[in-house]
């Protein structure tokens, strides 16, 4: 088949672009550790089992790349793939980076990607997502009504994931698509917020009050810890907060617009939209 391969594909940004490129009608093959065993289109993919990437790519001409989630050094399991997608002939290979980088050979991997043809990355900025409760940030604000984080007030151009994937998909819905040839993009939402900015607008929103603590790197780093992250990317998540508080991560683009013909969500319509998802624990 021709097509795109979509790895990450039952995530919060692959599992969206999946469903968007299906209504365009274009070909998908998901990609994951475990696939659904009913759906014809899902193939199991690991990122530790280079013997899964030949399978995932045959035949195919696009490819969505999202790095392994919550790696500290993702370049050397996604190496083999970016190989084995150059010999099958990918055409286009839109990379799913991140305008906050975590890992250091995050930034050597983009650089891989755009050493081939047909490369595109995608550097979104903080996810909108990271407020509910599956991210260690959104669990505590529905436990315990509160942020703890090392950024201060600095801001970021936080944007939903389901934005990040339409701009994925145009990108990938036709083989010889007229955008992003060669491109490095910055998405964002409509504006930067602070994390005191973004509980106000929860507060807001649901009713509820939740209180920004303002805590050291070494603090952040050890809350993350013990919320079950592991050390060295809690270490990364906390200089990520780190760098926002130096003003780093205060960044607004259009690119979400220009690809995409609709302007991104803001965050208080994405508040307004899962409200119900911050509500106070009953006892």
């Amino acid at each position: 088949m021709t097509g795109v391969l979509v790895t990450g594909g039952t995530g919060r940004t692959g599992g969206e672009l999946v469903r968007l490129l299906r209504e365009a009608g274009v070909p998908v093959r998901v990609a994951s550790r475990d696939p659904d065993a009913e759906n014809p289109d899902a193939i199991r993919f690991d990122w530790d089992d280079p013997a899964t990437h030949s399978a995932a790519l045959d035949g195919i001409d696009r490819v969505f790349l999202m790095p392994p989630p919550h790696s500290a050094d993702p370049l050397p399991l996604v190496e083999p793939f970016l190989a084995e997608a150059r010999r099958r002939g990918v055409r286009r290979l839109v990379f799913l980076g991140s305008a906050i980088p975590l890992a250091p050979s995050g930034l050597e991997l983009a650089a891989r990607v755009r050493a081939r043809p047909g490369w595109v990355v995608l550097r979104p900025s903080g996810f909108m997502q990271n407020f509910l409760r599956s991210h260690p940030v959104g669990a505590r604000i529905q436990r315990d009504g509160e942020i703890r984080t090392g950024a201060g007030d600095g801001r970021v151009g936080w944007i939903d994931a389901r934005d990040i994937a339409a701009t994925a998909a145009a990108l990938l819905s036709v083989p010889d698509a007229v955008h992003g040839d060669q491109r490095d993009y910055l998405l964002t939402g409509p504006q930067s917020l602070s994390y005191p900015e973004a509980a106000a607008t929860i507060t807001v929103g649901t009713g509820r009050p939740i209180r920004v603590i303002h805590t050291s790197q070494e603090q952040q780093t050890a809350d993350l810890r013990a919320a079950g992250v592991s050390a060295p990317f809690a270490g990364l998540l906390a200089a990520a907060d780190a760098g926002a508080r130096t003003g780093r991560h205060d960044e607004v683009s259009t690119a979400v617009l220009d690809l995409t013909g609709r302007a991104p969500r803001t965050f208080a319509e994405f508040v307004e939209e899962h409200a119900a998802r911050w509500a106070a624990p009953t006892a």
